[in-house]
């Protein structure tokens, strides 16, 4: 009896554990792929490294997935043999991935974390991986530009014919400029995209290229162009790096959130693990962490933000009031439609 006892008391102990304690346990190896370059840098140094300082049993693997587009055709490919155990990517083409069974969905039952999240966050990625980061486009430009560009409307300017740099869809930067460029013309493109396609037409003589290369931050910043599109995040980087030579601007005209989800893999090989470092991932401390090094607005609601850090995202409530709300899952049912229309109608008048 009294052995019995023992026993049920050290299982008591064990389950009253807390869970931090009992997580120590884990280990072995995880393969993280997701944005290779400065997100790499950046989200390893926030998040990756107090994960593993967190749990020294487990090595996470960071793999440069490219695009969101060939991620997804790297889990597809390997969906009967599962090398990679949590993605990173595109809300865009997580959905994909979601509908072809290559990511698990995530419940509140496991993941406790994802109550604290956005209710936008949650909805992103439905029953699946939630968003872990919002960015917007901006408006990027050479601060040496006078006069600076102040609305999305400056960029139909004469002066700027020649200097500007736009990434055309499929890339989600030329799906959210469609989106905005509606909105600016008085238009909701859940409706139509006629009015952005005219006003686009009108401006594509004046573009340089719809296929900026290697990004439009760098063309500014060499001179090849004035003006370009972009993300706020890598933006707001830059020109920190920069020593303040580009800038980023919100248009007043409004925005549109770029959401990047955070996916567990079906049939991960340490599934205990990555599913361990999805829930801190998306809790407050690496949120915190990661916006205030790279500027990209936090999912958590109950991050704790640096003020200062916030007002150059788009989560301070002056700027979150600009957005437009933009379902991405509604934009993927008409991406193909979009694109055709930018190939006939806005890239054919640049030639």
């Amino acid at each position: 009896m009294l052995t019995r006892r023992l026993v049920i008391q050290s299982g008591l102990a064990t389950i009253a554990m807390p869970a931090v304690l009992r997580a120590q346990t884990l280990s072995g190896q995880i393969t993280l792929m997701s944005y290779a370059g400065i997100f790499q840098d950046n989200y390893t140094k926030a998040v990756i490294e107090p994960f593993q300082q967190a749990h020294p049993g487990v090595k996470v693997n960071f793999v440069p997935g490219g695009s969101s587009a060939q991620m997804v055709g790297s889990v597809r490919a390997q969906k009967a043999d599962p090398q990679t155990d949590v993605v990173i990517m595109d809300v865009t083409t997580s959905s994909i991935g979601n509908l072809e069974g290559l990511f698990e969905k995530l419940t509140p039952a496991d993941f406790p974390v994802l109550n604290e999240l956005l209710p936008e966050a949650r909805a992103a990625g439905g029953e699946f991986g939630p968003a872990v980061t919002f960015d917007h486009l901006v408006i990027v430009q050479d601060a040496a530009l006078s006069p600076q560009i102040a609305k999305l409307a400056d960029l139909w300017r004469p002066d700027l014919k020649g200097h500007i740099a736009l990434a055309a869809p499929p890339n989600i930067q030329g799906l959210a400029l469609t989106a905005m460029t509606e909105k600016m013309e008085g238009g909701d493109y859940r409706k139509s995209i006629d009015a952005a396609m005219k006003k686009l037409k009108e401006l594509a003589p004046g573009v340089k290229t719809f296929d900026p290369n290697p990004d439009g931050y760098s063309l500014i910043l060499n001179g090849v162009a004035k003006v370009a599109t972009g993300w706020n995040a890598r933006a707001q980087l830059y020109s920190d790096q920069t020593g303040g030579k580009i800038n980023a601007l919100l248009p007043p005209e409004g925005s549109v959130f770029q959401v990047n989800t955070i996916n567990l893999t079906a049939g991960s090989k340490n599934r205990a693990a990555a599913a361990a470092f999805v829930a801190h991932a998306l809790s407050q401390g690496p949120q915190k962490a990661f916006t205030e090094r790279m500027f990209y607005a936090p999912t958590n609601a109950k991050a704790d933000i640096d003020a200062k850090a916030l007002a150059r995202t788009a989560a301070s409530p002056e700027n979150r009031a600009r957005m437009i709300p933009v379902d991405w899952n509604e934009v993927l049912k008409v991406r193909d439609q979009w694109n055709n229309r930018w190939r006939r109608e806005v890239i054919a008048a640049a030639r």
